[in-house]
């Protein structure tokens, strides 16, 4: 049977990358899928290709940093679906700088969608998942909020801001049939890298002991893991998804 079958997952940052990976993983799984995104081209794209295979989805255009957008897409989906039973906190944005030249604006925006973006979502989301006594929602963390990374003030402290609010939010809602986890991805090859300097992937590549870069995939699967009754006693845990690149 599939491992989701009928339940309803909204996926943030669904149109590229990650999201979209994860978008198709839970559709092969059996999922019905809300795509929450600003990047409307690419996820029309994405839907018709998935409704052509026979599947179900739908595109809600969404800034996850505005909670009244985030609502209405959440009413949305109840009205569309009936029900949301997964939520994925993928949606994030780089503004990387040194903390000397980094501006107010670089860091407000990243903590904004970063950080910000998974309050909203999860805020919205939780009081049907409460009403149902069900639901599985797994936050985008990172490896660097665990180690730090130069050139990355505001994206280490609002993935170290996930990290604690997916502990707070497991012990808030674990009794109400809800469990929260994090993913922290490591070096992952999607369009987020692609300004990355080859010698310096190559360098990454290199100093991951499984010896290559992770794909979309491989984060798409630890999703897919957490989101699924298999992980129903999982809770509160930052899952590491990095090849064992930082040990």
């Amino acid at each position: 049977m599939p491992r989701l079958l009928n339940k309803v997952a909204i996926i943030t940052g669904g149109a590229r990358g990650i999201g979209k990976a994860t978008a198709m993983r839970f559709l092969q799984e059996g999922a019905l899928v809300a795509i929450w995104d600003i990047d409307a081209a690419n996820s029309q794209n994405l839907i018709e290709e998935c409704k052509a295979q026979g599947y179900s989805c739908e595109f809600y255009r969404v800034n996850t940093a505005n909670l009244e957008e985030v609502q209405q897409a959440t009413d949305a989906v109840i009205a569309d679906f009936g029900q949301i039973d997964i939520l994925i906190n993928n949606a994030g944005i780089t503004r990387d700088s040194s903390l000397k030249k980094m501006s107010p604006l670089q860091w407000q925006q990243v903590i904004d969608v970063n950080l910000t973006g998974v309050f909203n979502c999860t805020k919205a989301v939780t009081p049907y998942m409460v009403e149902h006594n069900y639901g599985r929602i797994v936050n985008a963390a990172s490896i660097v909020a665990l180690y730090g990374n130069f050139g990355q003030s505001n994206y280490v402290a609002a993935k170290a801001g996930v990290i604690g609010m997916t502990k707070v939010w497991a012990r808030e809602f674990g009794r109400k049939g809800i469990t929260v986890n994090a993913v922290a991805p490591g070096f992952i090859k999607t369009e987020m890298v692609e300004t990355i300097p080859a010698e310096q992937l190559a360098e990454l590549e290199a100093r991951t002991p499984v010896g290559r870069a992770g794909q979309p995939e491989d984060i798409a699967n630890a999703y897919l893991f957490l989101a699924s009754d298999e992980a129903s006693f999982i809770n509160g845990v930052t899952l590491s998804v990095d090849g064992g690149l930082v040990m």
